[in-house]
């Protein structure tokens, strides 16, 4: 046995209450384990990482779960994406090959 305990034997109470105890050793600010957890997934959603992949880390067994929970991030991110083309599209001059 290499010391290794598979993630679906750790109760989510004992996870909770570790959580909890090493962000106050730490010093952070304490917020329950869900909460980071969303945060988390928010923060790598709104940073543009794939939602497969966040799906894989949050352990969501389909993909739909991950996008009905974090679609908002993903249209805020492509608004924005959207915005910052609108203002690189602005900002370069218009090139013909028309004669004046």
């Amino acid at each position: 046995m290499d010391g290794h305990v598979p993630v679906s034997t750790i109760r989510a109470e004992t996870s909770a209450a570790t959580f909890t105890r090493v962000a106050a050793d730490a010093g952070s600010r304490v917020v329950r384990l869900h909460d980071a957890r969303h945060g988390s997934a928010t923060l790598l959603t709104a940073a543009g990482v794939a939602p497969r992949v966040v799906m894989e880390i949050l352990g969501h067994s389909q993909i739909s779960i991950t996008l009905d929970v974090y679609t908002h991030v993903v249209q805020d991110t492509q608004r924005e994406a959207i915005s910052h083309m609108d203002r690189l599209l602005k900002r370069r001059p218009v090139v013909s090959d028309r004669p004046r």
